[in-house]
């Protein structure tokens, strides 16, 4: 898959490129159903199926106090999107210039002018350019005057629900990663580095290892306690690709007090080693229970091993 780096810097030109538009943050089902329609119409007329998205998400750059958190990283998006088929994806640096381009330069000199492509696929919450005041109205309007043809995916559903970027935030804070999963068609998955943490863990019989985050602004989970696996995604022992059963606390560690931030703090079932430096993804499957503060610890380090042994068997059952 070709990543080009802003759209005045495609070349060499695309072949009859089949075209989508957006954020597609989090690459949940409903993108899915877009992107599944480039690739099959590119690969019908044997032409590039192409993503023309963003970076950053423009709700943060506009508004980096109140925008939105991320549902996936860049990495993560530009992952997915290969394993969905598509052949280039152009990532448009969001800058304050560009945040200026009126919706008919948009699609006259960004859209035609440097893609070109024959056919536009967009979700049916599609808005564009300076303020997002570019309809879809407008985009059926004048791409057929310019030789390509628009077409608005309706929204998809699961379980009589829209499926959106929104709603998959709204069920991260309601520790609800069943759901988020069948909104995603995969669990929720968070990317970091394990460093090295106070060691209490390992004081407590339950070493951890402790993630950074990649991305201060990906959202993470309501604190609580969560089933799920760690994945290694750099070479080392463990393989890169292996993902081994993980019980993991996300939270500020109330018993102790002494987190000023969200941490993630992932025990690995059966494993001993060290780990430290890996980049790793915890992935989210089961919501065992709120964070609470405990009255000492011992009665954490019991908890604990109730946690773990239900991580162990939801693990075992999914």
């Amino acid at each position: 898959m070709r990543r080009i780096e802003g759209s005045a810097h495609i070349a060499p030109p695309f072949t009859r490129p089949v075209v989508t538009v957006g954020n597609f943050d989090g690459i949940h089902v409903g993108h899915r159903a877009i992107l599944d329609i480039v690739v099959e119409r590119a690969r019908a007329q044997r032409g590039d199926a192409v993503v023309f998205t963003f970076d950053p998400h423009p709700r943060r750059f506009l508004q980096p106090e109140s925008g939105p958190g991320l549902i996936t990283t860049l990495e993560q998006k530009l992952e997915l999107l290969e394993e969905a088929g598509v052949d280039a994806v152009v990532v448009e640096p969001f800058t304050a210039e560009f945040a200026r381009t009126s919706p008919e330069s948009f699609i006259r000199d960004v859209l035609h002018g440097r893609i070109g492509p024959m056919e536009v696929y967009v979700g049916y919450d599609f808005h564009f350019g300076r303020d997002r005041t570019g309809s879809m109205r407008m985009l059926t309007e004048i791409g057929p005057k310019l030789g390509f043809s628009v077409t608005i995916i309706s929204e998809v559903t699961v379980g009589g629900q829209d499926v959106n970027s929104t709603r998959v935030r709204e069920l991260l804070a309601r520790a609800r990663p069943e759901e988020v999963a069948a909104f995603l068609g995969r669990p929720y998955a968070v990317r970091g580095t394990v460093v090295e943490g106070d060691r209490r863990g390992r004081t407590l019989g339950f070493p951890t290892a402790n993630l950074a985050p990649d991305e201060a602004s990906q959202v993470l989970p309501v604190a609580g306690v969560y089933a799920g696996r760690l994945r290694f995604l750099d070479d080392g022992s463990p393989a890169r690709g292996e993902a081994l059963p993980s019980v993991a606390n996300v939270g500020t560690r109330p018993t102790f007090g002494d987190a000023e931030r969200m941490l993630i703090e992932s025990h690995l079932l059966d494993f001993e080693g060290d780990v430290y430096g890996r980049r790793v993804e915890f992935v989210f499957e089961h919501h065992l229970r709120p964070e609470r503060k405990f009255e000492n610890v011992e009665r954490l380090r019991g908890q604990i091993s109730a946690d773990v042994a239900e991580g162990r068997l939801r693990l075992e059952a999914s």
